[in-house]
């Protein structure tokens, strides 16, 4: 039986890279080596490409990919040597340049299949601004937000979050995933060095009602048929969920299935759906929602390329539902190709 290839890319230039090799370094080790080979590049903070390790089997225990700290100039490639004939490619790729469309794009002009989402449902996923109009459009809720789309504007918004919002608020670059560049703010007085913080990632922000809520998260999984999960909780001990607590300091734990009212889980996975739908969404999303303690439901976004790591929630609600992490990867290399097909058919008719 000639086995399937499946390339990893990983790393990229956003502040998200570390979070990308953790997740790929984890799908090295699940991966169903009877049915699969895997090669790997590592794309570099400037945008380079490095032909890392390949695998026709379970690596050692303790197998680290290579990152810039293990290569040098001398390993770089085109990137167009990760073109193989019939292969898969697994864009384990956050933040900008990996889920905002652009290695989508450039996937699509190499002709190859790829697991996630789109272009359109990419770009739209990762702007926070434009993925809120789109769930506006399907009447999803959201919590009341502030969009600051021109910079010239920061006095004007400031004005607008006094009137329209309450404290705290949480002030976000548009463009970013993984919890970076997000601020907690308590006062107006705190706001403009909040905003500041956000321009550091993005020149589009948005700024949010903070609400008294759990965290609760479903995972999607489909291109036109598509399945949800039972919904999982994170609980933090710590007040704010942000990049340092979710994955240096590991001060969360997760609760799965989470303890929620079934009408209220129904409801949960029905907007999930709905919303993916809604944003064209492929292969897999994770849908985060904010539950406040009289059961109101409010999107706060989809993740279309969410953390992957064998403890990340993705893959745990995932294996919740009697999904292994191993059989989730076969399965979305499956819809990657299904994709593609459809894509090619189109542009073919």
């Amino acid at each position: 039986m000639t086995k399937q290839v499946l390339i990893l890319l990983y790393g990229g230039r956003s502040a998200e890279r570390e979070v990308s090799v953790l997740s790929a370094e984890s799908v090295i080790f699940a991966v169903n080596y009877a049915k699969f080979v895997v090669h790997t590049f590592f794309i570099t903070q400037a945008g380079d490409f490095i032909k890392t390790q390949s695998f026709t089997e379970t690596p050692q225990v303790g197998t680290k990919l290579m990152t810039n700290a293990t290569s040098g100039a001398s390993d770089f490639v085109s990137p167009a040597s990760i073109y193989e004939k019939d292969a898969v490619v697994f864009p384990i790729l956050h933040g900008p340049m990996g889920e905002d469309g652009s290695i989508q794009g450039f996937l699509e002009i190499l002709r190859m299949p790829y697991v996630g989402p789109s272009i359109t449902s990419a770009s739209v996923t990762m702007d926070k601004i434009m993925a809120k109009h789109v769930f506006e459009s399907v009447h999803v809720p959201q919590v009341p937000y502030v969009a600051l789309t021109d910079l010239s504007e920061i006095d004007q918004k400031i004005a607008e979050v006094n009137d329209k919002l309450s404290y705290p608020v949480f002030v976000k670059p548009a463009n970013m995933g993984s919890s970076v560049g997000i601020s907690k703010v308590e006062t107006t007085a705190d706001l403009p060095s909040a905003i500041n913080e956000a321009i550091k990632f993005d020149n589009r922000i948005l700024i949010e009602q903070g609400v008294n809520a759990r965290e609760i998260e479903v995972a999607i999984l489909g291109n036109s048929d598509v399945s949800s999960t039972l919904p999982g909780e994170v609980v933090k001990d710590v007040a704010f969920y942000d990049y340092q607590s979710k994955y240096i300091d590991n001060q969360i734990t997760m609760a799965i299935p989470a303890e929620i009212p079934d009408e209220t889980i129904a409801k949960m996975r029905e907007f999930a759906e709905i919303a993916y739908r809604a944003v064209a969404g492929t292969g897999l999303s994770r849908c985060d929602f904010f539950m406040t303690p009289d059961n109101q439901l409010y999107l706060n976004e989809i993740n279309a390329i969410p953390g992957f790591t064998q403890f990340s929630m993705y893959p745990l609600l995932w294996e919740n539902m009697g999904l292994t992490y191993g059989d989730l990867i076969e399965k979305l290399v499956g819809l990657a190709i299904a994709a593609f097909d459809s894509r090619e058919s189109k542009l073919q008719s």
